[in-house]
């Protein structure tokens, strides 16, 4: 089985710019409330991905967790060209995301939990102007929208409606049917099922099953819920403070940590062991 994406040694920094060409640019100012930060006054830097490293196999389903600030979705924003590395290469299917960006772009779709919309129209007229920019046309095309929105829970009077009297959580299962439109060769999940009631969200990962094992799909998917990541992904990487601290199946991470008064360690177990975060403060600041 072939590689479809290779992660090699990747880093991605924000802060003060080290290149004295950029200096000029881009130059920061101190603080004007008379205190000092670091680096005299000017933005320190932050290592939002240090120096990453792992492969995807294609059809495969991998997992990233971690802490809010860990690096996860500035890694997604990395492979979905959104963001340009500062050191270390990425390419998806052979294809490197700084020097072929627009190939890669085909080739590729991306759920994030602040997906956007046109808020005054409604899921059928956001699906079709998303098939229209990826070049999909034909008579078709509108059975295909009804098919995907009926497939992730939505009625058909939902779908005829303006965006901006859903729940967020029925927002979301439409930048799910919006990305599965394209059919990518890589869909990039970045917390897909955030906000959704428990049955919204068993639709949600009942498509991302369906979308690997009957159409082949490699899927990266970011998560704070534990369960989603054990029963969904083949692989798991725990990131904390922009690096991989563990990376193995979910069953062989269990492994890493000291059983919890005799029991058998859960996932959750092992991510805190690891970045010694609570996963219940990271929802928190999700709902907040």
């Amino acid at each position: 089985m072939s590689n479809a994406v290779v992660v090699n040694e990747v880093l991605k920094k924000f802060g003060k710019p080290t290149d004295q060409t950029w200096r000029r640019l881009l130059p920061y100012k101190p603080n004007t409330n008379g205190s000092k930060s670091q680096d005299n006054g000017r933005k320190p830097i932050v290592l939002a991905v240090n120096r990453v490293s792992f492969d995807m196999l294609e059809g495969e389903i991998f997992g990233v967790l971690g802490p809010n600030g860990g690096g996860k979705s500035t890694l997604i924003r990395l492979i979905s060209t959104l963001l340009l590395p500062d050191a270390g290469t990425i390419t998806v299917f052979d294809r490197d995301v700084v020097r072929q960006p627009r190939q890669v772009q085909w080739m590729i779709n991306r759920v994030s939990v602040e997906a956007s919309f046109f808020k005054k129209l409604s899921p059928m007229e956001n699906l079709l102007y998303g098939a229209r920019l990826y070049g999909m046309a034909g008579g078709d095309i509108r059975s295909k929208v009804i098919e995907i929105l009926t497939r992730l829970g939505l009625d058909k009077r939902a779908i005829l409606n303006p965006m901006e009297e859903m729940s967020r959580g029925m927002q979301q299962k439409v930048a799910v049917a919006r990305a599965l439109l394209s059919r990518p060769r890589l869909l990039l999940l970045d917390e897909p099922t955030t906000g959704l009631d428990p049955r919204s969200k068993r639709e949600v990962q009942a498509v991302v099953r369906e979308l690997r094992e009957e159409h082949g799909v490699t899927i990266l998917l970011t998560t704070h819920d534990m369960t989603e990541a054990e029963t969904l992904c083949d692989r798991i990487a725990i990131m904390d403070q922009g690096s991989i601290v563990a990376m193995n199946t979910p069953e062989k991470l269990c492994t890493m940590v000291p059983s919890p008064n005799g029991h058998k360690p859960t996932l959750e177990d092992v991510f805190l062991e690891l970045t010694g975060k609570s996963l219940v403060a990271d929802e928190e600041k999700e709902v907040a």
